[in-house]
Formats: structure tokens, C-alpha cells, sequence
């Protein structure tokens, strides 16, 4: 008599932060064992199906191996759920590219050093750049206590500096990068959490 056919993972998504990626799916529950998992990839190049470093596994989520680390690549990815003898039926994700459906997070702020008419701010980028990309950070500041009025500034250095601020005042500031490749591609990342700092008296 014929076993009855496993139910596919549903829920089947990639993630991408900041260039690492990792698919994840829920969990596939029956009432007789162990459920593992199975990942395949192809690439837009090549039109066949590879084993990636998840076969048979417990976990629901498998992270995207070394190979694969180009951002450009169009990448497909699937997964089906196995018992013993049992398989589902294959779950295909939609094409993935990196360097478009990746999420950039926020710079990170390493220091701020204060003056009576400016803020000196140092950052560290969200990821490892690639020859070609264009990074600038978007800052975003305003004085705190008029907080409608916020005025922007654009730099590509990570060490910058806010000028012209009036002293002994509170100023605000969110940062966001905007990366641009090689192939023109702009992707915006998340800001940063507000900080604050005060300036000192002439």
C-alpha cells in the first residue's frame, strides 16, 4: 500500500542582510519521526539543480555557502521535506539577486567628538565593499529642540564633519548608506538608530 505523500514547507522565504543569505521555511510536522531537509540551488547561467551544504538536515534554514557569494547572480533556490523513504514535493523560491533584494543595515557610529560649532562623527560601513561600489552615508541631523526642521548632508568619507551648529545645544542625527555598483544600481539602506550630542561653549 502505497505511504501517504509528505506535506511540502510552506513559508519558504530567502533572507539577505547585508549581503549574507540564508533560506528559512516552517517547520513540516507529522506524527511518525524526524522530518529532514533537503536544499538544492541553480544559478540564471546554468539551468540544473546542485546540492548546497544542506542535505537531510533538522534545522529550518540553511545559509548560503561560499560559492554562491557573487552579488549579481540570479540564484534559485528549493527545498523539500524527507522521512525515511518519503519526500514532498519540492517548494521553488522566486529568483534571488544580492545585490538587488539584499537589505543593508545601518553604518555603524564609532565616535562622536564634539566642538562649540560642530559634531566630528566616525562610521564604519555595514559590510566589506567590492571594487566598484560607491558607498555615501546620508546623514540626517537636527537640533533638538526643532526637531521639524532637519537638514541633510551627503559624504562618501567616514570620518565627517556637521558644521555651522550654534554651541551648548543638543543635535540629533540618523545615518543611512546608499550604495551604488557597478551597474548602477542604487540600494538604500536602513537608518540609524537617532544619537545625540551636545556642543561645548566657545
Amino acid at each position: 500500500e502505497s505511504s501517504p505523500h509528505l506535506p511540502a514547507p510552506k513559508d519558504v522565504m530567502i533572507y539577505s542582510y547585508n549581503f549574507h543569505s540564508w533560506l528559512r521555511w516552517s517547520p513540516v510536522k507529522v506524527d511518525r519521526g524526524l522530518v529532514l531537509y533537503t536544499v538544492h540551488f541553480k544559478t540564471g547561467a546554468f539551468n540544473w539543480w546542485d546540492e548546497m551544504n544542506c542535505t537531510r538536515i533538522a534545522q529550518t534554514e540553511c545559509s548560503f555557502p561560499w560559492s554562491l557569494k557573487e552579488r549579481r547572480w540570479t540564484v534559485f533556490l528549493r527545498v523539500r521535506a524527507e522521512l525515511g523513504q518519503e519526500t514532498s514535493d519540492w517548494v521553488e523560491t522566486d529568483p534571488f539577486v544580492a545585490e538587488r533584494n539584499t537589505t543593508i543595515g545601518p553604518p555603524k557610529v564609532n565616535s562622536v567628538t564634539v566642538s562649540s560649532d560642530s559634531l566630528v562623527i566616525s562610521v564604519t560601513p555595514p559590510f566589506g565593499s567590492e571594487t566598484g561600489d560607491f558607498l555615501q552615508y546620508h546623514v540626517l541631523y537636527w537640533e533638538n529642540a526643532t526637531s521639524t526642521t532637519k537638514k541633510e548632508m551627503k559624504t562618501s568619507n567616514t570620518l565627517f564633519k556637521i558644521e555651522n551648529l550654534k554651541e551648548l545645544t543638543l543635535y540629533c542625527f540618523r545615518i543611512r548608506v546608499e550604495l551604488m555598483t557597478h551597474s548602477d544600481l542604487q540600494l538604500f539602506g536602513l537608518q540609524s538608530v537617532p544619537e545625540c550630542s551636545r556642543t561645548s561653549v566657545s
